[in-house]
């Protein structure tokens, strides 16, 4: 069973005995096109990535361009690639996940100290600043 394989997801959630009332309260929605995508980045109160792996990250920083609070996992490259714009919690600790969800959901200050900082962190990350900061190694080992 893949990632990429309906009801993937669902099946997950019953094994690691997620209640039904949950499960039946969670929209799957499938694959969605980038419009419906930059919809639910933009009408979301709060973006959880709870992954246990990433190469680089792209989704929190997807949520963070659309001023989106965010909460991701302490893994991988993830707590590099969101820097201080997202609360962190730790790797398959769902209470923390919670929590953070909660702080976000809950407390107002929290919530625009991550939307600014997100908005920063994207900020700092653009493709010119990739190209600027590879130019800059080549130059430097190229002496």
């Amino acid at each position: 069973a893949g990632a990429g394989e309906e009801g993937y997801l669902e099946r997950e959630l019953g094994a690691v005995g997620a209640c039904a009332d949950a499960v039946s309260r969670v929209a799957f929605s499938g694959r969605v096109s980038d419009d419906q995508l930059r919809g639910l980045y933009a009408g979301a109160d709060v973006f959880a990535f709870p992954s246990r792996y990433e190469g680089f990250g792209l989704p929190p920083l997807e949520a963070m361009e659309f001023g989106t609070p965010v909460v991701v996992a302490r893994a991988a490259s993830l707590p590099e690639v969101v820097g201080y714009g997202a609360l962190l919690f730790e790797p398959g600790d769902s209470a923390g996940l919670a929590s953070a969800i909660g702080r976000v959901l809950e407390d107002a200050t929290t919530r625009e100290r991550l939307v600014a900082a997100g908005a920063a962190r994207v900020a700092e990350l653009t493709w010119a600043a990739c190209a600027e900061r590879t130019v800059a190694v080549y130059r430097e080992l190229a002496g």
